[in-house]
């Protein structure tokens, strides 16, 4: 798998818009991040669209339920042409065991979802009564026991998972300025790679932008120099 350290979030249920972010991006410097509003859309199509135009894909459809429902899921979805995928750590440790379970035999590397980076402080206190660290850490304490590949956090929490020196990081929450939206903990990609993080998953200050292209191509740059 080689790797490449931004993963452009294509968000789009319209087709045609869809189609016209990936035609504007380059397999040579991200790989695409499929989540549910695609999957659910457009389904398994755009996902080998996507693979036969050389990317290499983040299937983001976050499961979290009883362990055997899990581990069904993903045995449903392994002969997809992925190469990694997400689940909640707050599913538990024996759903996290399913999930490995269910990659078995594939080169499909399983990321757990520790807090949503739409999630502010006070949010996680009142969901989870303890604050956004120590809920990273109790997950991170599971995933670590599961042995799952990595795990996607806030590039906030970003020090927490490098201390444990056994996961891969997705760092979603990554912006180019500060902005307004239903992100709560965020960083520039320079800032996350400086910390430590193996991938960035980026999607409206590329996919949004008026020259997706050129500002994929100034992201990359940023990082890589």
């Amino acid at each position: 798998m080689t790797e490449k350290k931004i993963i452009v979030a294509i968000d789009n249920s319209c087709e045609t818009q869809a189609v016209d972010i990936l035609n504007n991006l380059s397999p040579e410097l991200c790989m695409v991040k499929i989540g549910s509003v695609v999957y659910n859309s457009l389904g398994r199509d755009f996902i080998e669209l996507t693979h036969k135009k050389g990317f290499q894909i983040f299937l983001d459809l976050k499961f979290h339920d009883i362990p055997n429902t899990v581990k069904e899921s993903i045995l449903g979805i392994k002969s997809l042409p992925i190469q990694m995928l997400t689940i909640h750590t707050s599913g538990g440790l024996n759903m996290m065991k399913a999930a490995m379970e269910a990659v078995k035999g594939t080169n499909i590397k399983v990321f757990g979802v520790t807090a949503l980076t739409s999630l502010s402080n006070d949010d996680v206190k009142y969901i989870f009564q303890r604050d956004v660290s120590d809920q990273v850490n109790a997950m991170l304490d599971l995933a670590e026991q599961a042995g799952i590949d990595g795990v996607v956090c806030s590039p906030h929490e970003l020090q927490l998972v490098k201390a444990r020196d056994c996961f891969l990081s997705v760092i979603p929450g990554i912006r180019l300025l500060q902005s307004e939206d239903d992100q709560s903990r965020v960083m520039t990609p320079s800032q996350a790679i400086e910390l430590g993080a193996d991938y960035l998953v980026i999607g409206r200050p590329i996919t949004g932008a008026q020259d997706i292209s050129s500002a994929l191509e100034n992201i990359h740059q940023s990082i890589d120099a």
